[in-house]
């Protein structure tokens, strides 16, 4: 097995991902993760892949499935749907929760309920929905479900619409971070409800609980929980000089807890963790010993973009090394994947990446190979 240490400044600054954690930050809460849009690095992690009740988070999940139904043609933002008992009892001003004060009976445009479930949270809003979607909101607990694990969300299991308490309704901060980042890219003209800050409907009007907006400069969404069982949570996004990150936290004890972590975490997103872009796609990063080819080396580049999420501090200990079987063995053609980029983390964590032939070589002739293989034998 060959190595060759690269020194981390030779290598060309790009666009990718890995993870990466810092021990010395730390957070009261009892889940938390810093994500960077654009990659979709994880910069920190607090049980980011540990699932958690996510309380009224789960209507990210909820306003997705009217988005993507609207797009399909199924609903309409002037469609107006009906009321029923159920959902004006389970989440209408008689429950005691996050409402839009729906009236039993009552019909509703889609656009208003978008409101209602985004800037409101109401629960009332979402179990409409959830029954002209699906006939129930049991069958729309499950659509849910399927849906999420389509985009790739393998921890969300939700049991309804609305992210109240019920057993095995769940999914891990890192999903739900996940989830923040396709609605943000897929659909940004829905997107631009999570920033509105109010929303009157009956003639009562109610603000946005999301903390961050109009207190911490860039942040535009997306959505804030809460259960006694829970705790405080929010997910939340922010962009700053072309750059946008996403939090995802829960389990703080109070309002005030979760303002205060909110804007802690998203500053820190921004100021403390940063992506150490170390190669682009295509770009060469090194070279490998060839055996029996016309040339004695190949150039090697990666074959996809390299970046670490770091912390600013740790970035001076990052560690890259080539690492391949050799001397490879021509003929080897261009784009054939022939090496890996090793790349050590502080705190021992590794993350590889594909390496391939930059150039094709030819395999000797056979005088040649004769003469190669005479020189190999001396040498020995």
């Amino acid at each position: 097995m060959r190595r060759a240490l690269l020194a981390l400044s030779a290598l060309v600054l790009a666009p990718f991902a890995a993870t990466a954690q810092d021990s010395a930050f730390e957070t009261s809460a009892s889940h938390a993760l810093i994500m960077d849009f654009e990659t979709g690095d994880i910069l920190y992690s607090k049980n980011g892949d540990v699932p958690m009740p996510p309380s009224s988070m789960s209507k990210l999940m909820t306003a997705l499935m009217v988005f993507e139904a609207i797009e399909a043609g199924t609903l309409s933002l002037d469609d107006e749907l009906p009321v029923s008992e159920y959902a004006w009892r389970v989440g209408g001003a008689a429950s005691g929760g996050s409402t839009m004060f729906l009236d039993l009976n009552a019909r509703a445009r889609v656009e208003d309920l978008l409101r209602g479930i985004i800037v409101q949270s109401g629960n009332d809003a979402c179990i409409v929905v959830a029954e002209a979607l699906a006939g129930s909101e049991a069958n729309f607990a499950d659509a849910m479900t399927r849906r999420a694990h389509e985009l790739g969300l393998e921890t969300a299991n939700f049991r309804n619409s609305t992210g109240l308490t019920a057993e095995g309704h769940l999914i891990s901060p890192e999903d739900l971070g996940r989830l923040a980042r396709h609605i943000i890219e897929n659909h940004p003209d829905f997107y631009e409800l999570y920033s509105e800050r109010e929303f009157t409907y009956n003639g009562i009007r109610q603000y946005n609980r999301n903390p961050l907006l109009g207190t911490f400069d860039g942040a535009d969404g997306l959505k804030t929980g809460y259960t006694s069982e829970a705790g405080y949570g929010l997910t939340a996004s922010a962009e700053r000089q072309g750059e946008r990150r996403i939090i995802v936290f829960n389990g703080t004890e109070s309002m005030r807890a979760r303002a205060n972590e909110a804007e802690r975490l998203m500053r820190s997103a921004f100021s403390d963790f940063v992506m150490a872009r170390l190669a682009e796609p295509g770009a060469q990063v090194g070279e490998a010993e060839v055996y029996l080819g016309e040339r004695s080396t190949v150039p090697l580049r990666a074959a996809e973009g390299v970046a670490i999420g770091v912390h600013r501090r740790d970035r001076p200990a990052l560690r890259a090394e080539v690492v391949y079987q050799g001397p490879l063995r021509a003929p080897i053609a261009e784009g054939e994947e022939v090496a890996t980029l090793v790349v050590t983390l502080p705190g021992g964590r590794v993350e590889e990446y594909p390496l391939e032939a930059a150039q094709a070589v030819r395999r000797q002739s056979l005088p040649g190979q004769a003469v190669t293989a005479l020189v190999r034998l001396i040498r020995s």
